[in-house]
């Protein structure tokens, strides 16, 4: 993949609360240049980003807690539906994996269940946490996550831990997983500390080889708010 083509699939990223107007204005006119697939902020400042970016830049919303998720469901349907009515085209919520470390429970997919509820027809990305997760509980939540209607599966929010090799790998056997058990096409977002153009397109290589298109923003996203400068640098360290 051309850095091109990286950048077509990149959510670039600004998760501060107290950035500025300048900060976003500047956040949105680097997205527009450069033709990056979504602009992910928090929901507050969902409705101003929205009026600064054309139609074909998504505005990503991050709800529900971040980087430690909400366990109610009715809190969590809520924060979703403001952020929608805000703008959103996007959701990327949290599940909080359970304190134990346990699987996937019933718990968890009733606050699945909202999440997709109060998205609608919007993209809803579930962050899974995998820093925080075995692979056996990777692969059980990412499973119940895209069978509760979950459009793309992402590794974490890069506050616990990065996002690996092998994060990428496993979200992506199971995306094609469920194509062939169920017959729908899912997404993968990598996130969590990928600066370099090295490291994306390391992982991206893995994904591709489980099946995942990664020159199509329905299909693979990365979430990062530095990659972009190292894309543009041609991965030659001068950012």
């Amino acid at each position: 993949m051309g850095n091109g083509d990286i950048i077509g699939i990149l959510d670039l990223t600004l998760l501060d609360r107290g950035a500025s107007e300048e900060d976003l204005v500047r956040l949105c006119e680097r997205a527009v240049a450069h033709r990056v697939a979504a602009v992910c902020v928090f929901s507050e400042h969902v409705r101003f980003v929205r009026g600064l970016l054309p139609e074909e830049v998504k505005v990503a919303s991050v709800v529900g807690g971040f980087p430690v998720g909400w366990r109610d469901p009715t809190k969590v349907s809520k924060a979703i539906s403001e952020a929608i009515d805000f703008g959103a085209d996007e959701i990327d919520c949290v599940l909080e994996p359970t304190p134990n470390g346990g699987d996937a429970s019933e718990e968890d997919l009733q606050i699945l269940s909202a999440m997709r509820d109060a998205c609608g027809e919007k993209t809803l990305k579930v962050i899974i946490e995998t820093p925080l997760m075995d692979e056996h509980s990777i692969r059980a939540t990412s499973r119940l996550a895209m069978a509760s209607g979950a459009d793309f599966v992402k590794t974490c929010t890069g506050k616990r831990g990065d996002c690996t090799d092998e994060d990428a790998r496993i979200l992506s056997m199971e995306a094609n997983r469920h194509l062939v058990t169920m017959g729908e096409r899912k997404g993968v977002k990598i996130s969590g500390g990928i600066r370099k153009t090295e490291d994306a397109r390391r992982m991206l290589s893995i994904m591709q080889k489980e099946g995942i298109s990664t020159g199509n923003p329905n299909e693979s996203r990365i979430g990062a708010s530095s990659l972009l400068d190292d894309l543009i640098d041609g991965g030659l360290g001068r950012n």
